[in-house]
């Protein structure tokens, strides 16, 4: 059988040439022939081609995933910071292209590419993780959000006591027993306290009015009532008057009363308009809802044009009015917590005829899970001394963890000055963390931060006035001014309204000390920067 050589031969060939390219075509066909009539040997080829076939299509479907989860995760991811409203509009463009691009390169490298496309498959995996987990961050400082801001409401906890070894478990219990009530302070609060105990016990149980709460714990320790009803702000208060009051006796029952509280915010432009805000430290750990004397009082008038900003501190102590609460008689700043934050404001807008329209509350859990959440700060002491805690303060810069920090912060029977430096420290401590919060190193902690502030600290500033502040910042950067002053008294004892039976320690008010703090505050209201300040960046 012959071959026809159907090759075109060029005139530059010589015979050796064509007659060597004719033999290696023979060769090949050869080969093939040799194939087809091999079936054990073609078929490995034929599995091996199928079976690489298939492996491509499967990285195909693959990157037609990770390209359709990295486009949803972009778009949640998007969705989600343009709905928190807090990064300036530069850095918002800044992330909208950055990911368009990446989406476009992962694109394209899954639909142009004829090969596997790994890399682009890893770059998209690592996108994709990239935008869970930050989408997953940002929907915690929403709810973050969510939770700080719930503050237009107060809370009140009426609670029902008896003695330590009293038997009774719960209010069915004292169907039988005489309740020691005072309507004088809160008196609707107690009379709906106790249309819900009538309605547990199923009867009408049997009270006695008293004047005031210390004759209503002195009936309960003397045998004169069973059990007595009084808001539990009450409680540190009683503590302080009778030796290890909270060791005595045990709760059986608390009744929650909820209240709006009237005042409206929503007007305020926090980036260009100066405003107050009302800091309050409440003495009790646990629930920032729960009522209770207020341990620190600051005010910070903030102007955001010139970044001043004034804290006030007013000793506890302070003996004022309570306007709304009072009747026009004097009490101690702290007691007004009992009656809510509201009641607080009232006292100090009055005292420095000034309104506050915001403020911010935390507690003893709140301040030592912040501290601990920034890692700590640097609190400069203007004295050496120990904490009642036992912790040694000496004089210059400290480094201080949360239970430090409070304990600086509460210390005033080893101080010089007792209330009064007391407030100087507590403004070093808040310094100290508003220099922290503003540092760029800031981000390292965020999460753990986010964590602390959600459910321990309530303020009345909407989520919007807060994004507003946070997006000035990251906007503007710089430094911020801080000038600090306290607020003088002149010790004395004097009746007070919460408890009116027997003189209590009190700070009268030095009018000069007023009157230069309210010129003070008129200042940075028209925009001038104080003397004194410390620059913070």
């Amino acid at each position: 059988m012959g071959y026809k050589f159907m090759g075109r031969r060029r005139e530059d060939d010589s015979f050796e040439e064509l007659q060597r390219r004719k033999k290696r075509k023979l060769q090949k066909h050869d080969e093939r022939m040799r194939e087809l009539n091999n079936p054990a040997k073609s078929a490995p080829q034929t599995g091996h081609r199928k079976k690489k076939k298939k492996t491509h299509k499967a990285a195909k479907r693959l990157g037609k995933v990770l390209v359709a989860l990295q486009a949803i995760l972009t778009i949640l991811f998007l969705w989600i910071i343009f709905s928190l409203n807090i990064l300036p509009m530069k850095y918002t463009a800044a992330v909208v292209a950055v990911l368009f691009v990446l989406f476009i390169i992962v694109y394209r490298s899954q639909r142009k590419h004829k090969g596997r496309a790994i890399a682009g498959k890893l770059l998209s995996l690592l996108i994709i993780v990239i935008l869970g987990a930050g989408s997953y961050y940002l929907e915690m400082v929403n709810g973050a959000f969510d939770k700080v801001t719930g503050g237009t409401h107060k809370i009140d906890h009426i609670v029902v006591a008896v003695l330590k070894d009293d038997p009774a478990q719960s209010i069915e219990d004292m169907k039988n027993y005489t309740f020691g009530v005072q309507y004088e302070i809160g008196g609707e609060d107690i009379e709906e306290t106790m249309d819900e105990i009538n309605a547990n016990v199923g009867q009408d149980v049997e009270t006695i009015e008293f004047a005031d709460i210390e004759s209503q714990v002195a009936a309960l320790f003397s045998g004169g009532v069973d059990a007595v009803v009084y808001n539990d702000g009450y409680t540190g208060m009683l503590g302080e008057e009778i030796s290890g009051f909270e060791s005595k006796i045990k709760i059986i029952y608390s009744h929650e009363i909820k209240k709006e509280l009237e005042r409206t915010t929503e007007n305020i432009d926090v980036q260009n308009d100066t405003f107050n805000v009302y800091l309050s430290g409440i003495d009790v750990y646990g629930s920032i809802s729960k009522s209770s004397r207020s341990d620190v009082n600051i005010i910070a008038t903030v102007n955001p044009e010139t970044r001043q900003i004034l804290l006030i501190t007013t000793p506890r102590d302070y003996y004022v009015t309570l306007p709304g609460v009072s009747d026009g008689q004097k009490d101690k700043l702290t007691h007004a917590g009992i009656y809510g934050v509201d009641a607080s404001i009232a006292a100090l807008e009055n005292l420095y005829e000034t309104e506050i329209p915001f403020y911010a509350r935390v507690n003893f859990s709140s301040m030592i899970e912040i501290v601990d959440a920034l890692g700590g700060i640097e609190v400069y002491s203007e004295y050496s001394f120990t904490t009642q805690d036992g912790y040694y303060v000496r004089k210059g810069m400290n480094e201080f963890d949360g239970e430090e920090a409070l304990s600086f912060s509460r210390e005033r029977k080893n101080l010089p000055d007792g209330d009064n430096q007391r407030g100087k420290n507590q403004q070093a401590v808040i310094v100290a963390m508003i220099k922290k919060m503003i540092s760029p190193k800031i981000l390292m902690s965020a999460s753990s931060i986010i964590d602390s502030v959600s459910g321990n600290v309530e303020t009345n500033m909407s989520e919007s006035q807060i994004q507003s502040l946070i997006k000035m910042q990251l906007n503007e950067g710089g430094s911020w001014n801080i000038c600090s002053v306290a607020a003088e008294g002149v010790g004395t004892t004097e009746y007070t309204y919460s408890m009116p039976s027997k003189k209590l320690y009190v700070a009268e008010p030095v009018e000069e000390s007023i009157e230069e703090i309210m010129s003070l505050m008129k200042q940075v209201q028209k925009g001038e920067i104080l003397d004194d300040s410390e620059v913070v960046e």
